[in-house]
């Protein structure tokens, strides 16, 4: 083969590489939907209701048609991105690390709430013997899914620091698969502490789905990153700027925007990026949670 028809053979197959991938990002657009998704945390019709106003700002947003695809686990928030069955996820810190490694860097986070740059997670219990971490020794205690940033991950962490292994410190770990379920076990006796994020504990506090004088607050994890919203990296970049706009552009100063932010908890969504989960993934390596 000659130099010259060389070169034109490799400008054309990097033509035919160059439709390709535009036609894998617009693919996404196409169809006319956008498909989102989020962890499990909290029940599904909870979910939903969380979702619906956002969603009707998303489709005024990008033109597109804005459907919520539940999933059953954290498990398959991950592989349902990943494996293109979903277009948006909203992930804990943990899951994105997780679908982050997974697919080998192919997931961009987009946006945060503000509130997610310094997160926490709550120790509650009725038991009132248990004060401080270190009182778990011995006692039973329930983290939400297993795949949780603020339910799980974060608050053994915190624990082994304390110098008290879930493992082999404790009578019996429970997983509850849900905050709002980690809360019903405590009050229900099924366990003598549990461990969630603070953002379900304070929202059923104000809704007087749990008393407070009961079940109690013992112990408060310091800030770390945690939620976000993210996509798959191949998507349309002008469809990633128009999601991102959207969540930007919320304003409390409007009824619109304060009913959205309200119900995902946030005063307002910040721009994010991989590097700042970073902390999240040395935890769970060093926690034997990421292989």
């Amino acid at each position: 083969m000659t130099l010259s028809i060389r070169r034109r053979f490799l400008k054309t197959g990097l033509f035919a590489a160059s439709l390709l991938l535009s036609g894998a990002a617009l693919a996404q657009s196409s169809s006319g939907v956008l498909r989102v998704s989020a962890i499990p945390d909290e029940a599904p019709t909870e979910l939903q209701r969380k979702f619906k106003p956002l969603g009707e700002y998303l489709a005024k947003a990008t033109g597109l048609k804005v459907e919520f695809t539940p999933v059953t686990d954290y498990a398959a928030s991950v592989e349902g991105l990943i494996n293109r069955k979903i277009d948006m996820v909203w992930f804990g810190g943990f899951t994105f690390v997780q679908a982050n490694v997974r697919s080998k860097g192919q997931v961009t986070p987009l946006v945060q709430r503000a509130e997610d740059e310094k997160f926490r997670s709550v120790f509650i219990t009725t038991q009132p013997g248990i004060t401080k971490l270190e009182d778990l020794r011995g006692k039973t205690l329930s983290f939400g899914s297993e795949s949780s940033t603020s339910g799980h991950l974060m608050p053994r962490s915190f624990l082994l620091a304390a110098k008290v292994n879930p493992d082999t410190d404790l009578k019996r770990v429970a997983f509850s698969g849900a905050h709002d379920a980690t809360v019903a076990a405590v009050a229900g006796g099924k366990v003598d502490a549990g461990a969630l994020n603070i953002s379900v504990w304070e929202k059923l506090v104000e809704a007087k789905k749990v008393d407070p004088k009961e079940v109690r607050v013992f112990y408060t994890t310091p800030g770390y990153y945690d939620y976000n919203w993210t996509v798959r990296s191949d998507m349309d970049p002008a469809l990633k700027k128009k999601i991102t706009d959207a969540f930007l552009a919320l304003d409390e100063s409007t009824p619109e925007g304060k009913q959205i932010l309200e119900l995902q908890r946030a005063t307002r969504f910040v721009p994010t990026k991989t590097a700042n989960y970073a902390a999240i993934e040395a935890a769970a390596r060093n926690a034997g949670l990421l292989k």
